[in-house]
């Protein structure tokens, strides 16, 4: 068990890291109905890696350790492709970060966050989660290590729950601090939302390249075992 969450907490830790999410989240607490939409977000996040990390965990299934204890061939190939594909993406995104960064801008869909209903914010939070370039490549890879660990089921829920509540701490911290503070939290979080908009292009592709590099080195590790 401690093998395995050594091996998902550092992947965990990656999808943490997320300024879009994180610049969405503090855009729908600035809406009229903040805390609600704002809970609704943070469950449609926990949920939409909950939901992808169970599907991998069922394709992969419990029978997919060797005899030695390490993990199948399968994960190694998974985790190869998985890591090229960020590697690639990382280096796309750093050639294309703006040179200035205080003329980045946000995508054109997050300027009608504010008029989404609930449903609508739930569905972004799902998107962002499970369906992002980034997070779900890294979750695809945190499961598939859980389910070749040869674990009992138990244990294998257990470690993907560890996993999605590390993945989330970082979506968690805007809403925490929204519904300690309040109104008195909007110019922290006007802040955030500043710095992470300047910095997102360039965040993210550093954490797709380091990200990339590490699951091909788990790949390789795998395969050479």
């Amino acid at each position: 068990m401690g093998h395995v969450l050594g091996d998902v907490l550092g992947l965990a830790a990656g999808v943490a890291v997320s300024p879009l999410p994180i610049i969405a989240i503090i855009i729908v607490l600035a809406t009229p109905r903040g805390r609600l939409n704002g809970l609704v977000f943070a469950t449609g996040w926990v949920l939409g890696l909950a939901g992808l990390g169970t599907v991998m965990l069922l394709v992969g299934g419990q029978e997919n350790a060797t005899s030695h204890g390490q993990p199948a061939d399968w994960v190694g190939v998974l985790k190869l492709a998985l890591g090229a594909l960020l590697a690639l993406l990382g280096l796309k995104l750093w050639r294309h970060r703006p040179a200035d960064v205080t003329q980045a801008q946000l995508p054109k869909w997050m300027a009608a966050i504010d008029r989404f209903t609930p449903v609508k914010v739930f569905l972004l939070a799902l998107l962002l989660s499970a369906g992002n370039l980034k997070n779900a490549p890294l979750t695809i890879a945190a499961a598939a290590s859980i389910s070749s660990s040869g674990l009992p089921v138990g244990q294998q829920i257990g470690a993907l729950a560890v996993f999605v509540v590390v993945a989330s701490l970082g979506l968690l911290a805007p809403l925490a601090v929204f519904l300690v503070m309040g109104e008195r939290a909007k110019k922290t979080l006007g802040n955030w939302k500043e710095w992470a908009t300047r910095h997102n292009t360039a965040i993210m592709a550093v954490l797709l390249f380091v990200f990339g590099l590490k699951l091909l080195g788990d790949g390789i590790d795998v395969l050479s075992s």
